[in-house]
């Protein structure tokens, strides 16, 4: 990285960061250091970041809000890529809705609810950025991203800017092409109805004290752990298994929600990646199931 130094700081790709704790932007609180992190905040930094880091064939990593990842205690070798600044958007054209990458999906359901428009309903508790939630097509309340998606713009890793409609995205649970063939989403468009506004609120507010009487939300954490198991809740399974509460260093399956694992002081990567191990062992001895992680595990081992 060293030798491309003066390059990274002059090829107008956004501000460039060296040796970055990545514990300070992920929801956990848990992650070492990048050894750059860059912040475009432009679709043209955002593609001139990654054609640089092809010229030079450096490996490189997205990062949105943090919250449905787990980075490892050596950090992240490399460059990782956060969206910024102008690609913190939304603008509306009728029933369709555009929004950056770097734009809180969460704050997208609220502000489409404003505008009277439904079918965002479901992103109301999901607290991450467009582009990661199109990256693993996020979803609750019996919905998800896949349901409203018209399209995305996306640099593939070659640096070619293309636009995929939902075909192409090879949507299906928790899952897009993009965990497949690397790219970063630019922005994303989605497609929604024309509803009540007063009736969308209602809603919005009921998912809201649900997650608060149901998820963690004082605690650092990254949302559900495990993906549920067909025809089942994998919350369910953690807490019949009794290991509600049970703990491996700073790393605590939470007492709310046992789909959490929530950093109850100074928790580290390798503690979690324990407590999953153990969650993940015991659900297969006492029922047979095997549990498949929903948090995205990066970074140096």
């Amino acid at each position: 990285m060293e030798a491309i130094k003066a390059e990274l700081e002059q090829a107008g790709i956004g501000e460039v960061l060296y040796d970055v704790p990545l514990s300070n932007y992920t929801t956990w609180k848990i992650g070492g250091p990048a050894d750059v992190l860059i912040l475009p905040e432009s679709k043209e930094q955002l593609v001139a970041a990654i054609r640089l880091m092809n010229k030079h064939r450096i490996s490189w990593t997205n990062l949105g809000r943090g919250s449905n990842m787990l980075v490892s205690d050596k950090g992240i070798r490399g460059v990782v890529i956060k969206p910024s600044g102008g690609l913190d958007f939304v603008r509306f054209d009728g029933c369709l809705v555009t929004a950056g990458a770097g734009y809180s999906f969460i704050k997208l359901s609220v502000v489409a609810g404003k505008e009277g428009l439904t079918g965002l309903e479901f992103a109301g508790g999901i607290p991450g950025t467009v582009g990661g939630a199109v990256y693993m097509n996020a979803g609750a309340h019996g919905s998800d991203v896949s349901r409203i998606f018209k399209s995305a713009e996306i640099v593939l890793e070659t640096g070619e800017l293309v636009t995929y409609d939902r075909d192409d995205m090879k949507f299906s649970y928790r899952h897009s092409i993009l965990q497949e063939q690397r790219g970063s989403v630019v922005e994303a468009t989605f497609e929604l109805a024309e509803g009540n506004r007063k009736e969308i609120s209602a809603v919005l507010s009921a998912f809201k004290d649900k997650r608060r009487q149901t998820q963690p939300l004082q605690m650092p954490c990254a949302g559900s752990v495990f993906r549920n198991p067909p025809n089942d809740f994998a919350a369910r399974l953690i807490q019949e298994a009794g290991l509600k509460g049970y703990r491996y260093g700073g790393a605590q399956v939470s007492e709310v929600h046992a789909n959490f694992i929530v950093n109850a002081g100074q928790a580290t990567a390798e503690d979690v990646l324990a407590l999953m191990s153990h969650i993940q062992s015991t659900i297969k001895e006492r029922f047979g199931v095997e549990l498949v992680p929903e948090v995205l595990v990066v970074g140096e081992r």
